[in-house]
């Protein structure tokens, strides 16, 4: 370690660069339909067994929109397009997580519910009954949400 930019960083101490930490960005879509958001519920830890927006991390050289959709096709069948900026959520709530989290709106294009890759199930829910959610990011975004159809 060694002060640079404020701070003591991380360097190499053979050609002395210094490391920087970069953040891992995460995506997901608030997916409605009729008054109702589509979760899916984990089926691998960490927070196995409850509920979230259908999502994951940006790939390397993908738009976090693009990843959006990737992720909702990959967990739910179904295809989606984004229609905006639903909200960014900052702060890693476990170790494996995301640090940054993009939600966007979407709406359905096509294909069928089933629940696919690390999701057991997928679900339409009105916002009153909700199932246990995994993340606040997810409780957060839902709220924005809820907020957006109340006025």
């Amino acid at each position: 370690m060694k002060d640079a930019y404020g701070r003591r960083r991380r360097y190499c101490p053979v050609c002395d660069l210094i490391v920087f930490r970069e953040h891992k960005v995460a995506a997901g879509a608030v997916v409605e339909h009729g008054g109702r958001v589509l979760l899916v519920r984990r089926r691998l830890g960490p927070r196995r067994g409850l509920w979230t927006l259908p999502g994951g991390f940006v790939d390397y050289g993908e738009e976090p929109a693009a990843a959006a959709v990737r992720e909702c096709r990959e967990e739910t069948g179904l295809q989606v397009e984004i229609t905006g900026l639903l909200s960014v959520v900052g702060g890693q709530e476990h170790e494996s997580g995301a640090d940054i989290v993009i939600i966007y709106r979407a709406q359905t294009t096509g294909g069928e519910l089933v629940p696919a890759d690390d999701v057991d199930r997928a679900a339409f829910f009105a916002f009153d009954c909700l199932p246990p959610l995994a993340f606040d990011a997810t409780r957060e975004a839902l709220a924005v949400w809820k907020t957006s159809h109340t006025g």
